[in-house]
Parts: C-alpha cells; structure tokens; sequence
C-alpha cells in the first residue's frame, strides 16, 4: 500500500472516530431540545446559529460530509493542499470566541468581525490576514421620498490563513451561497487555496456595487428631470436624501481602492501570483464604480445648486406678483380714501354722476396697471 493510501485510510478512520464521538453529543442535544441546525441558502445544514456552511476542499475538491469548525481544520491539517471554508452569519461574541480560539485568530480582528462597524481594510496578524469589505445592494422602491432609502449596506470580513478562510457576514446585500457554489464549479481556481475564495467574495462584493451604481443612475434621471420641470419640481428634502445615499455608497466604495492595491502589489507575497491577476480585474471595475459614485456626487451638488436658484427664482417672482397686486389694490384705497372724506367743498359732490365716474376711473387705471405689469412680466 502506498505512502498517500495509508495517509487517506488513517484519515479515514480519524474521521469515522471523530464521528462516532460527536454522533452521542447530537443525540444528546435532539433528546434536549437543543437546535440541531437550520440549512442556508444552498440547502446545506450546519451546526450552531452562525455557522451558515463549514466545507473542506482538497485539490479544489470539497471533501463529501459534514464538519463542525474544529473537525474541518483537523480534517485540512491531516491532508496535502487542503484548507477550510467557513461561513458566518452574524455570529455573537461567544460564537466568534470558540471559532477564535480554534483557528488561533487575534482578538483585535475578533472584536471587529462582532461590532462590523469597521471601514474597507486589510490587516495582517501573524500568518493571518483580515479583510474588511462594505457590501451594498438597492433597495427598490415605487417613488422616491425624502425618507426612501436607496443603497443598504452591510460588512463582509474575511480571516484568510494557509489552512483556512473564514468569512463572517453581517446584513443581507451579499449571500455567499452563489458564490461557493459558483467556485465549487471552478476546482482549478478553488485549488489556488484561501485566496481563491478571498477573490471570489471580493469579486461578488465589487460587482455588487456595479449593480448599485446603475441603479441609482436611473434615480438620478428622474431627480433630475423633476429637478428643472416647471409644473412640479423635485422638492429639496428628497435631493437631500438622496445625497446622503450617495455618501452611505461612497463610504463603502472608496475606502476600498487600498487594500486592493495593497493585494494586486508585487510585493505581497502571501498572494499567488495568479490570484493577483484576478484581483486586477476586481480592482479595475472598483475603479469604475470609484468614477461612477465621483461623477454622481458632482451632479447631485449641481442639482441641488440649481434647485435652490430656482426656489430664489420663484421667490422673487411670487414678490413681484404680490407687489404688483398691491399696487393695483392701492389705486381704489387711495380714490376711495380721498372720496370718502366728508368735507363741505369737495368736487362734484353734488353731481349725480360722480359716484360712477370715480368708480370708472379706478377702474380704468387698475386695467391700465395690470396691462403694464402683464407686459413687464411681473403677472
């Protein structure tokens, strides 16, 4: 029997051991009413309320089974070119503990990977590096408000050792399931080892923010149109809002030009050399999507520039208007303020066609000042 045959049949009966031992505790735990797992996305059961998928991939081969976090890195330890993907969801600060204390994680990168209110980076400690990225999706909604929210985000990190890679993640706007099963089906880049998942999420992430940025294009359209219609003009609350949209998106976008360079950079040797290959094609569409975001924020700030001379426009029309009334109003208080006052030598006071006459005389000059305030545009 050859030297890799007896390291497969011992690993084999490592497994089955393993197995037998752990097979009483779940038991024990159906018999208790303890959660035995609910499946995620792919359909595939897990064990504990964060752990979304726990694989081992061998070759870029996923090795059939499953494997609780600390079985899987026994299980990749045991084997040539194997390593562990694992997936969180969200996971309290006991939970990452446990996972911490397996695959020797630093507590730093732990107490971030809980409060994910981290900005996008790239740490190293140890043998061990930390990723962080903001993912982004558009949230649809029939008419824009000036409380409508556009772009929700939520925080991607990923621990990416030698034997493993763990990705925790928190929100809804990247699920990870396409992504293992779309790599599952690329056993020559999944052999590349935990870079190769690193990229992959990566990649999911920035195309993410393509499909963000498309979207709030089309949003922007119709910002601007209402923006400068005459009938109903955009109101200045809902530019605002979407403003801030906009700064919530860049936040997530930019921040994540360096650690990309930093990864693409020649002298990051942790990387394989392939790998960084297609880290220069995530990193050419960010860039895209960086110029995107840019030329959106511009455009904002000129619309709203514009609306607010417009509201000035129409402020000072709606004076004009209101001057021009009242100067039409002040002809018959002055004639009717002047007749009415009861003095014995008042002109024509006697005559029986005064009374229509004056009243024909204020209302000839009313006609006349409305047709000269109509001609200069103030009605």
């Amino acid at each position: 029997m050859s030297e890799s045959a007896r390291r497969n049949r011992g690993t084999g009966v490592n497994r089955s051991l393993s197995r037998a031992w752990t097979a009483p505790v779940r038991a024990m735990n159906r018999f208790l009413g303890a959660p035995e797992g609910r499946p995620d996305d792919s359909g595939r059961p897990y064990h504990g309320s964060a752990v979304m998928d726990c694989g081992v991939y061998v070759e870029g081969k996923r090795e059939p089974g499953d494997f609780t976090p600390d079985e899987a890195l026994r299980e990749a330890c045991s084997r040539e070119n194997a390593f562990v993907w694992l997936g969180l969801h969200e996971p309290t600060a006991d939970e990452m503990a446990a996972v911490a204390r397996t695959y020797d994680l630093h507590e730093l990168a732990v107490e971030d990977a809980v409060k994910a209110e981290q900005r996008p980076k790239l740490e190293q400690f140890g043998a061990v590096h930390f990723l962080v990225l903001r993912t982004a999706r558009y949230v649809p909604h029939g008419e824009l408000t000036e409380t409508s929210q556009v772009v929700e985000t939520g925080q991607m990190m990923l621990f990416v050792g030698e034997r493993f890679v763990i990705t925790v993640r928190h929100g809804d706007a990247a699920r990870l399931a396409p992504v293992r099963a779309d790599m599952e089906a690329r056993s020559e880049l999944l052999a590349q080892g935990p870079w190769a998942v690193a990229y992959a999420v990566t990649d999911r992430v920035v195309d993410a923010y393509i499909a963000v940025a498309d979207q709030v294009e089309a949003d922007l359209d119709i910002i601007e149109e209402g923006a400068f219609s005459r009938d109903s003009g955009s109101p200045v609350q809902q530019i605002y809002q979407m403003k801030r949209e906009i700064v919530e998106f860049r936040r997530a976008v930019v921040p994540l030009q360096r650690p990309l360079a930093t990864i693409t950079s020649p002298q990051s040797r942790q990387v394989p050399k392939e790998i960084r290959r297609y880290f220069r094609d995530v990193q050419d569409h960010l860039t895209r999507t960086v110029e995107q975001v840019s030329s959106y924020d511009d455009l904002l700030n000129s619309i709203l520039q514009a609306r607010l001379a417009q509201v000035t426009v129409d402020q000072n029309n709606d004076m004009r208007k209101i001057a021009a009334w009242a100067g039409i109003a002040t002809v018959w208080t002055a004639v009717a303020g002047v007749e009415g006052m009861n003095f014995v030598h008042m002109p024509e006071q006697s005559w029986p066609y005064g009374y229509p006459v004056v009243f024909l005389l204020m209302l000839g000059i009313s006609v006349l000042l409305y047709r000269a305030f109509r001609r200069n545009g103030w009605l």
